[in-house]
């Protein structure tokens, strides 16, 4: 049997159901979060320390929410499904923030620059986690 029909065998469609309300409920966090960060944690601290401050506040939320969640379901998922809905949480949300600057016409460059961890950007954390959360809190 080959690796890709061993991983869909293990591929249960409707536990994924689920995760998806969960990355529903992390993307209102992340959008109150965002909303703090600009109203209360900029003016007060500035840009870049408001940046990475919030960024923090997130990968918290990001992993106490996923601890909550696999810490109740009674779901015992297999490691492939933990790995398609970590996939699934970063897809949905980077593709929400792309969707998002296109629609408020934000250049996909300043976009991307998020990820730049070369300049000091510290976002990439968040699809990092958003991957790692169903592994750790899942099994």
């Amino acid at each position: 049997m080959s690796t890709a029909t061993t991983l869909s065998a293990s591929i249960r469609p409707t536990t994924l159901l689920a995760p998806l309300g969960v990355w529903l409920v992390l993307a209102v966090l992340a959008i109150a979060n965002g909303i703090f960060r600009e109203v209360l944690i900029i003016p007060r601290f500035g840009e870049y320390p408001g940046h990475v401050a919030s960024t923090a506040m997130l990968v918290t939320v990001i992993l106490v929410v996923s601890w909550l969640f696999f810490g109740w379901t009674g779901v015992g998922y297999t490691r492939a499904e933990l790995i398609v809905i970590g996939l699934v949480w970063v897809v949905l949300t980077v593709g929400f923030e792309f969707l998002v600057g296109y629609v408020e016409g934000t250049p996909v460059s300043v976009t991307l620059g998020q990820y730049n961890v070369l300049a000091g950007q510290v976002w990439i954390v968040v699809p990092i986690a958003l991957f790692v959360a169903p592994l750790l809190f899942g099994r």
